[in-house]
């Protein structure tokens, strides 16, 4: 009798019920609520389900992200090891690489002025970077942080990783993330604030046609010159512009659908669960992460309103012929914010169609993104 009471209480002190704590059910709350804004409203449920899941399973059950070094076997748990490929830098890149398969970079040679309204958001990664220093991050870690501002998970990671700041890391990622998912909300209101009835239903003129030898020069001579300016950006933008180059020389077409589906899919379930399993209570639950998740909505926002200023600027050196809505596609939420920016111009008159107009800005934006994590990563002397 008392070996099966012996078993019982053995069995029962296993369960996850004796080993969480508050903090894992408010992350496991926290979960649920994300598991439900990607199902039931479909708020990029490519990326929220992976990563809400994670967020669950860790904790429910820690030792899922156990370290080979904490473990008494000399194996580590299994979110552990996807997350060492995030930490390496390989899966970031490979995502750039499907983006780059699945784009169309053709609005953007089109109009090579949509650089400008991509840079022009880049603006709040930079307001970001000092308002993190004003709350007392160290330089490193206010860089990490400052790239939320482009909303580009990949690259938030990526820096993240290079720069060491492996304990933000996830707090960083889940921002990202999340404000990427939540371009639909977050960006609109800004938009109708700084734009006029008269300005969001301006038409644009139809782009020009690209040659195949445009589209095909475009990545090739974007690799040279961006990576010999800034080397360190080679992984991103290198990856990014070895994916579109596949889909624009038409030879490679199976490297092209391989790129653009099943290894960009493995690749957003193996990411987004392993970014999920980093929000640990102990880990997520503190002042740094509440600080991280408001910069990151405020460098957001800077960026979302600086493209749209810069816009209206435009619209203004051109006597009207640029509709300032396609500056806040200059943020890199591929392709989202082009279809933000489409909806709201749609608003002021159905009959506008903006959003090849602001896939320009939009894809200028990713690289634009990439490009100021290569700076931070030159100015702090990390390869």
């Amino acid at each position: 009798m008392s070996y099966i009471v012996e078993t019982m209480q053995n069995l029962i002190h296993q369960t996850a019920f004796f080993n969480l704590t508050f903090g894992n059910f408010i992350m496991i709350a926290v979960a649920c609520v994300f598991l439900y804004l990607a199902i039931a409203k479909e708020f990029e449920p490519l990326l929220l389900c992976p990563i809400a899941f994670g967020m669950l399973l860790v904790n429910i059950y820690p030792d899922i992200m156990m370290s080979i070094e904490e473990s008494t076997n000399g194996v580590g748990g299994l979110l552990h090891y996807f997350y060492l490929l995030d930490e390496w830098a390989i899966l970031p890149s490979l995502i750039f690489m499907g983006v780059g398969a699945m784009t169309d970079f053709g609005p953007l040679i089109a109009n090579p002025k949509s650089f400008l309204l991509g840079a022009a958001a880049q603006f709040g990664i930079f307001a970001a970077y000092f308002g993190a220093i004003a709350l007392g991050f160290n330089d490193k870690a206010a860089a990490a942080v400052s790239i939320i501002g482009g909303a580009d998970g990949p690259t938030s990671i990526f820096l993240a990783g290079k720069l060491g700041q492996t304990a933000l890391l996830g707090p960083i990622a889940v921002a990202a993330y999340s404000y990427m998912s939540l371009v639909p909300i977050i960006q609109p209101p800004i938009m109708k604030l700084l734009t006029t009835e008269k300005e969001r239903a301006i038409k644009m003129e139809q782009l020009r046609p690209v040659s195949k030898l445009e589209r095909i020069l475009f990545p090739i001579v974007v690799t040279i010159v961006v990576c010999l300016i800034l080397p360190t950006t080679a992984p991103l933008v290198g990856m990014l512009m070895l994916g579109n180059l596949f889909r624009e020389s038409g030879v490679v077409r199976q490297l092209t659908e391989t790129a653009s589906n099943a290894l960009m899919y493995i690749v957003v379930i193996i990411l987004g669960t392993s970014v999920g399993a980093t929000t640990s209570a102990a880990a997520f639950l503190n002042w740094d992460t509440i600080k991280i998740v408001i910069l990151g909505l405020i460098a957001f926002a800077f960026g979302t309103a600086a493209g749209v200023l810069f816009g209206k600027l435009m619209c203004v050196l051109t006597h009207g012929k640029v509709n300032p809505l396609i500056g806040s596609a200059g943020v890199s939420a591929v392709p989202m914010a082009a279809r933000v920016s489409q909806k709201v111009g749609a608003e002021a008159d159905p009959t506008n169609f903006l959003l090849m107009h602001a896939m320009g800005p939009n894809v200028a934006g990713v690289i634009g993104t990439a490009v100021a994590a290569g700076t931070f990563m030159a100015v702090f002397g990390v390869f």
